[in-house]
């Protein structure tokens, strides 16, 4: 079995490299793809030092900083690479990737961490945040996301079954590529994030400062009580917009390496969270921790986390919805640490290694079968 692995682009190691190295884990002879591979070596070492087959804008000026501006050559780009001597095609995609060209005899299967985010039910929010709302350059942007999502459904076709990293996702799938997705959550690392079942007086949020995740909003939220502490760690564009919302309760730590991110996970007396994610994976590390979670009841948190279990919801993106699920939190019953750590141990990384192997096996077995067997 020849098999080939695609990826978007290979330019940091978050959420979406962390299921890529559980994917090379399961086919250590996958031969990897990638619009650009601009991976350090310490990234490298994280998916068995393979290094990608990459398109033509690898080679464009300011492509390892500025990648993202090549999106509108991306379709073009990701449809020259030749896999043409490959049995099963293997995508990661949340962009480009689903839409490498296949042939009769070849079985493709995308693990699809969503649709391209900006291009459909988040266009106007993106446009919005880039500031490409109005003027000629909101009508290019707008002309040039038409025609992406035309290439992004056509090439759904290309794709003999979906996997959904969440049943949120799942449904956008299903919305956008009118086809069915299998929900195979993403593997966690839960056993780097020790359980702690003594809990401090503080509340704790993490996350990259970009404006989705709604990082200032928590922040006014926990400065109108200043009888609640809370501290904030993460950098990102909106580090000083975050900055200036702080009240004397709020501390806000900046960037901070893995140690201290864990290290106040286990501590804290819960963990918020208040962006619409497509699965969300701090909530799980911190309920790793035995660490409850108040998250927006929006998105992958309302598969990861249990209301009154393991942790609770608000249901609007606003300071006074957040500072009212504070307060029933307090006033709840205690939430028991082990039930919490216990729950978060179903999305341990060799759970998805073994549900999406036997996908795969299963989804091969049927295909060439079938295929070997009209020939």
């Amino acid at each position: 079995m020849r098999v080939a692995v695609v990826h978007d682009w290979l330019v940091t190691f978050a959420g979406a490299e962390k299921v890529l190295a559980e994917i090379i884990s399961l086919w250590p002879q996958a031969d990897l793809f990638s619009v650009v591979d601009f991976f350090s070596d310490a990234e490298r070492k994280k998916i068995g030092g393979k290094v990608a087959t990459t398109t033509f804008i690898q080679r464009l000026p300011q492509a390892r900083k500025r990648y993202q501006l090549y999106l509108p050559l991306m379709p073009l780009a990701i449809e020259q690479l030749d896999l043409s001597g490959y049995d099963l095609i293997i995508s990661s995609s949340h962009a480009v990737a689903k839409g490498v060209m296949t042939g009769p005899d070849q079985l493709h299967i995308c693990y699809c961490h969503s649709p391209i985010r900006y291009a459909w039910d988040l266009q106007n929010q993106y446009l919005i945040e880039s500031n490409k709302s109005e003027g000629l350059k909101g009508w290019l942007a707008r002309y040039l996301l038409f025609k992406i999502r035309n290439w992004d459904a056509r090439t759904a076709n290309n794709v003999e079954h979906f996997v959904s990293n969440s049943n949120y996702i799942g449904r956008r799938i299903g919305k956008v590529y009118k086809r069915e997705a299998t929900t195979i959550y993403p593997g966690v690392d839960v056993q780097d994030f020790a359980f702690t079942p003594d809990k401090e007086d503080f509340y704790l949020t993490a996350s990259r400062m970009v404006p989705y995740k709604k990082m200032d909003l928590i922040v006014r939220a926990f400065s109108a009580m200043p009888d609640k502490k809370l501290v904030v760690i993460g950098d990102g564009p909106q580090f000083d917009k975050v900055k200036q919302a702080a009240g004397p309760n709020v501390r806000v730590l900046g960037y901070q390496p893995f140690e201290v991110l864990r290290d106040h996970m286990q501590r804290c007396r819960a963990f918020v969270f208040a962006a619409e994610e497509d699965f969300g994976i701090t909530p799980v590390e911190a309920q790793a921790c035995g660490t409850p979670v108040i998250a927006f009841g929006k998105g992958g948190a309302l598969e990861t986390v249990v209301e009154g279990k393991t942790g609770m919801f608000f249901y609007e993106q606003t300071e006074a919805a957040i500072c009212a699920a504070i307060s029933q939190f307090e006033s709840a019953e205690d939430f028991d640490p082990t039930t919490i750590r216990a729950h978060a141990e179903q999305f341990a990384p060799e759970v998805f290694r073994d549900k999406f192997k036997r996908f795969v096996d299963d989804k091969c077995q049927a295909f060439f079968a079938g295929w070997k067997h009209l020939q």
